[in-house]
């Protein structure tokens, strides 16, 4: 799906702004602003809390000159699904609060003429949906039941409240929260342009179009001159002298695809660059990289997980000022405009769908398994074209050492497929948790290995001498595998401003120290190709009694002040070579 663009042949209306919201259909209108999680942007506790139906509701007028053009109505994330209604009348839903959508609205939306738009939400999470939410057999909770326990009679009165716990460990941040817009095409239109490229500068492209027209394809260098150009709806380009797409602090060169089908226009900004993994080496453009940078959410006071452009621009000049290179979507598709910003500023990016959180049972993936490939496909055909993107994950901790056999079958599939979908076939994986991972068949067999660790903080806790043995003895485990591995999160919690002359855990001075133990591990190993510690800026959860005001892991608070932590990675990553 190609990202909205106005040009010549092409309008984009963006309709952000301030709408009309309400919880429940008998309530009262209140302002909200679009986009933006609705979850902080009110004091009332039952905007924070709210679980299931909410609605959205704003007036649209189609521009007269528009007259004759397709019009699409896009949306590029309604968490966790949505039924858009015009004028009252049903034009379409969706499923996932993670990836854009769009309706056509030609028959629905007269050019001229003044709409009312209303976005019904449903933000209700279960073992149908990815993220899941949790769910457990309510039986022996029954009214039928006389020997049930005060926590226990507890548990079955928050179900009949509709209580609906995450199965992860981030606010269920929802809502409209990214941009929505009115586009509008020519009747005969480019769907979707897939670009290959090589570093003999070589460009594998093909059209997708409606219309039957026949299209024209020039490749402009970052200055705007014509390096080539062919005709027909595939075909294979070739950049002379090729300029190659370089992670930061290398150069990340840029070139544009410029692709005429009949009154249609697109732009597309691609790099010339080839990532794959040989051995214990991962590479990009033939040479060994090292993963060193935080793993992030989108998540910031007010907005919750709105898109916000000043905030990426923000975390990812902070992402320079600490020197890293890269940071993987914990544990999303995140905005298309994050990407765009790092294909500029030369961030990597591990990109990853929602399946976050799946633990294991005799019937393994509860029939998700279908939805995840859709999940999967539509997050790649998304996101093919962006230089930044080196490696698919498939989710975040599922169980894979419960019932391995099963959660292989599961997730193989997944992993096949990711490779079928790739037109560049970047490297695939699948995050794991800590687990009794010689059990395990799936972590294994991913193209490199990420793994989360947290010895020393949820066990071990506080014993970093312990800790770094434990982390010596698995990680003699992986290096038998002859992959490289990535340590995909490791950190401890840090409360901003408490110290203490002995660092225990929670000081900034234990957080560090944490962070010390855990690299000379690392140091050791040459087929370590990554730290990408946990997280990037403190960030919300649910409420609970392992969280302060949400996950404090950061390197930085939430409204992105330092910790003596990001000042330590800020000088070992600097001028990093490894």
């Amino acid at each position: 799906m190609l990202y909205p663009q106005s040009n010549a042949a092409r309008t984009v209306m963006d309709l952000s702004g301030v709408w009309s919201f309400r919880l429940s259909e008998d309530a009262p209108w209140k302002s909200i602003a679009v986009p933006a999680s609705f979850n902080d942007q009110c004091p009332d506790p039952a905007f924070r809390n709210h679980v299931g139906l909410s609605w959205y509701k704003t007036r649209v007028t189609c521009p007269a000159v528009l007259a004759g053009q397709r019009l699409v109505l896009r949306f590029d994330a309604v968490a966790h699904s949505a039924r858009i209604l015009i004028n009252g009348r049903e034009a379409g839903r969706h499923r996932g609060g993670f990836l854009p959508f769009e309706i056509d609205v030609t028959s629905l939306l007269s050019p001229g003429e003044t709409a009312e738009l209303t976005v019904e939400c449903d933000n209700r999470i279960n073992h149908a949906t990815l993220p899941i939410g949790s769910e457990s057999d309510s039986s022996f909770l029954s009214s039928d039941n006389p020997g049930i326990t005060a926590v226990e009679a507890g548990k079955r009165r928050q179900q009949e409240k509709g209580v609906n716990r995450p199965a992860f460990d981030f606010f269920n941040y929802t809502g409209i929260q990214r941009p929505v817009r009115l586009c509008a095409t020519p009747a005969h239109y480019i769907r979707d342009l897939t670009l290959v490229p090589f570093l003999n500068g070589d460009v594998r492209y093909s059209v997708d179009g409606e219309g039957g027209e026949t299209a024209a394809v020039e490749i402009l260098d970052a200055h705007g001159q014509t390096v080539a150009r062919a005709e027909g709806n595939e075909g294979v380009l070739h950049v002379p002298s090729p300029h190659l797409w370089e992670p930061w602090p290398g150069t990340p060169y840029l070139y544009t695809a410029r692709v005429t089908y009949g009154p249609d226009r697109y732009d597309q900004s691609f790099g010339i660059r080839e990532v794959k993994v040989e051995g214990t080496r991962f590479l990009i453009n033939g040479k060994p990289f090292y993963f060193h940078g935080p793993c992030k959410h989108e998540d910031s006071p007010f907005r919750g997980r709105g898109m916000d452009n000043c905030v990426n621009v923000t975390d990812i000049h902070l992402f320079h000022w600490l020197h890293a290179n890269c940071f993987r979507t914990s544990h999303y598709p995140y905005a298309e405009e994050m990407y765009a910003l790092c294909d500029r500023e030369g961030i990597v990016i591990v990109d990853e769908t929602p399946a976050v959180g799946m633990w294991a049972d005799e019937h393994y993936g509860w029939d998700l398994a279908d939805y995840h490939a859709q999940v999967l496909r539509d997050m790649i055909g998304r996101d093919k074209n962006h230089p930044c993107v080196v490696v698919w994950s498939l989710g975040n901790e599922p169980n894979t050492d419960v019932y391995p056999d099963k959660a292989y079958d599961y997730w193989h599939p997944l992993y096949q497929l990711a490779h079928r979908l790739d037109p560049q076939n970047r490297p695939v994986t699948l995050v794991g948790c800590q687990n009794e991972y010689e059990k395990d068949r799936t972590i294994p067999s991913m193209d490199i290995v990420f793994i989360n660790r947290y010895y020393g903080w949820y066990n071990l806790s506080g014993d970093l001498e312990t800790a770094q043995y434990a982390l010596r003895m698995e990680l003699d485990w992986w290096e038998k595998l002859n992959k490289p591995v990535v340590l995909s999160e490791y950190g401890a919690d840090t409360i901003a401003g408490l110290h203490g002359a002995v660092g225990e855990m929670f000081t900034e001075e234990f957080q560090v120290a944490f962070y010390r133990a855990f690299n000379a591990c690392l140091d050791e190993r040459p087929f370590i190709v990554g730290e990408m510690p946990w997280n990037f800026a403190d960030f919300s959860t649910c409420q609970g009694p392992m969280r302060v005001g949400g996950n404090r892991k950061g390197l930085f608070t939430r409204d992105r002040q330092p910790k003596m932590a990001a000042h330590y990675f800020r000088e070992r990553w600097d001028n990093w070579k490894k």
